[in-house]
């Protein structure tokens, strides 16, 4: 494990913070947002990257990101599920248990009324 993204080859980091040249890359709206010129935004996208990340907040985006759940408040969730129409948090892990079939105790058995 690489620790900065600079290190990574194929990051695109060098680019956003350092000014490296890319053929590959296309300035995204939001890093454009950054700063009004390519200095500002420079140092603006770098600044995101200055302190690490709590692992523990890491495995929670993690999570989050590869099961496709909304990460934060119990209130945003709710407001995310009613916005896309289905479940954004973890379900229960297994199948659903069978219904138990009720007793009727014979009471209807063999009768025939007319």
């Amino acid at each position: 494990m690489l620790r900065h993204p600079a290190e990574y080859p194929w990051s695109s980091y060098r680019a956003n913070a350092q000014g490296e040249s890319s053929t590959l890359l296309t300035p995204h709206p939001l890093y454009t947002a950054l700063g009004g010129n390519n200095e500002a935004r420079q140092a603006a996208y770098r600044e995101l990257f200055r302190y690490q990340r709590d692992p523990e907040m890491v495995d929670e985006i993690r999570t989050a990101t590869n099961g496709n759940y909304a990460l934060g408040s119990p209130q945003f969730q709710v407001q995310v599920s009613g916005a896309l129409g289905r479940r954004v948090t973890p379900g229960k892990s297994g199948r659903p248990r069978k219904r138990k079939k009720p007793v009727s105790l014979g009471m209807f058995v063999g009768r025939v009324t007319s």
